[in-house]
């Protein structure tokens, strides 16, 4: 009974860790793995550098996109941080 009363603390501690920190991050993960699985060409992201880019080419690991009508470079999809929106 007194082993119990000691480790009880510690489950609630990482219980709540788990619920504050560990659940919310897989969470937002997977919304990110499949934010990146629905782009297509068109689409314009936000990479991690801050680049606004129109996606030209959808390849396995890579996305070909058009920084302007002459530049198209190659970016992994790693490098994507989100899709842009544009303001109405």
């Amino acid at each position: 009974m007194d082993i119990l009363g000691q480790l009880l603390p510690f489950v609630f501690l990482i219980a709540i860790m788990y619920f504050i920190i560990i659940r919310p991050q897989q969470q937002q993960a997977k919304k990110h793995t499949e934010m990146l699985e629905t782009l297509a060409k068109g689409d314009k992201v936000v990479t991690n550098g801050g680049l606004i880019v129109v996606i030209y080419k959808v390849e396995d690991d890579f996305f070909s996109v058009k920084m302007n009508d002459s530049v198209v470079v190659k970016i992994t999809k790693d490098a994507v941080a989100r899709k842009y929106e544009d303001e109405v």
